[in-house]
């Protein structure tokens, strides 16, 4: 990125260029969807006070976005941030176990309005197989997509899959915003809007702060754990295309690459056996070692004569959510060792709760009906055509 010569210039906008309006319930919905969890960014306004008072700052906040938006220049106080680095994992070795999330407050719940507006402006088919921000999607159709695709490949004597996992590492801090908003403008948003995104990508004070210290302010790099980081990543990337119509799935900036072919070796042969054989294939144990994990907070919970439906809403929202993850992908090729080992965490849920609970087969039958009537009711949907309707 030092090395970057390119110079940043607005573009001048057309007469007939619409300026993005946002309304007054749009503003307000924003505001009140704003975390009051969240801790409060350089000008100290938590978010529980965009929340409480969002009938009272509609209307100032709006006027601040319009005049923005219009003049395509984002305010030099809503643009400062705070770095706070948090850890990936649990044991941290090196600096890239890191996460940089700045804390923003306004900013926010400008973002959200500007993401939801580019969101509406994508045509359906833009990139069918980006699973990310598009209505109807999620990490569950990547997964499941991939898994259709080389199963049904598999599927045919003498042939076998080859798959490369990529992940971009610091993926937003590569990119040139000149280029981004270049290509933006070709994929249908206005001028004025380019712009903005412009300068809210350029002219950044941030600092890093750890603990009770806090670095010098430098005005280099980029948007922090920022919403709108994946989805313009998204745009930037959608026109890297593939040579066949389905060997590239897409999940932000997560990408699979698959090769197909009918030539097979007995090198390959064994290296599918070894890998096969290896524990990190075996989902079901990571996710029966972690509701394990859960059962414990469960209990202790429950000693503390908390009510069922309190125990049940944390069951619901930490156990079961770990059983139920992408379960329309794996659930259905597991053993029958595997259901007894899955539900036996279930019923031991059920002892310390008190009240009876949803088995992991009916949690899988009621997301594959689901799933099933999103994909037959989305002609975008990329397995769309594999659905048919039966004759009466």
């Amino acid at each position: 990125k030092s090395q970057n010569k390119v110079v940043v210039e607005k573009s001048i906008p057309p007469q007939n260029d619409q300026v993005l309006c946002l309304t007054v319930a749009d503003v307000r919905r924003t505001l009140r969807e704003g975390n009051p969890w969240k801790a409060a960014g350089p000008d100290n306004i938590p978010g529980r006070v965009l929340r409480e008072c969002a009938d009272q700052l509609t209307d100032v906040l709006r006027d601040i976005f319009k005049i923005s938006l219009s003049c395509t220049v984002v305010p030099t106080c809503f643009k400062t941030t705070t770095i706070v680095p948090l850890p990936k994992k649990p044991m941290v070795s090196c600096l890239n176990d890191y996460h940089p999330v700045a804390l923003t407050s306004i900013m926010k719940c400008f973002k959200r309005l500007v993401m939801r507006h580019i969101k509406t402006q994508l045509p359906p088919s833009l990139d069918p197989l980006q699973f990310a921000y598009s209505s109807n999607r999620c990490t569950n159709d990547a997964s499941s997509t991939t898994l259709h695709l080389a199963l049904t490949h598999v599927d045919k004597k003498g042939t076998y899959v080859r798959m490369l996992f990529i992940e971009f590492s610091s993926t937003f801090n590569t990119i040139v915003a000149q280029h981004l908003t270049g290509k933006l403008s070709l994929q249908g948003l206005n001028t004025s809007l380019c712009n903005w995104i412009l300068d809210f990508l350029t002219g950044r004070p941030q600092s890093v702060r750890i603990g009770s210290s806090t670095s010098n302010t430098s005005t280099t790099g980029d948007p922090q754990g920022s919403i709108l980081r994946p989805l313009l990543f998204t745009l930037l990337t959608h026109d890297c295309a593939a040579l066949h119509s389905s060997n590239h799935i897409k999940f932000a900036d997560d990408t699979t690459v698959g090769v197909s072919s009918t030539r097979t070796t007995s090198q390959h042969m064994e290296m599918m056996c070894e890998n096969c054989g290896e524990p990190h294939l075996d989902p079901e144990h990571k996710f029966h070692y972690q509701a394990s994990q859960c059962l414990y907070f469960l209990w202790n919970q429950r000693k503390a004569h908390l009510t069922s439906p309190i125990l049940t809403t944390f069951y619901r929202g930490t156990i079961e959510i770990i059983l139920s993850s992408c379960i329309t992908t794996w659930f259905g090729n597991c053993t029958v060792f595997d259901h007894k080992t899955l539900q036996r965490i279930v019923r031991t849920a059920e002892k310390i709760i008190g009240v009876s609970l949803p088995s992991i087969t009916d949690i899988y039958t009621t997301r594959c009906i689901h799933k099933a009537t999103n994909i037959v009711g989305d002609p975008t949907h990329p397995s769309h055509k594999l659905f048919t309707y039966l004759e009466k």
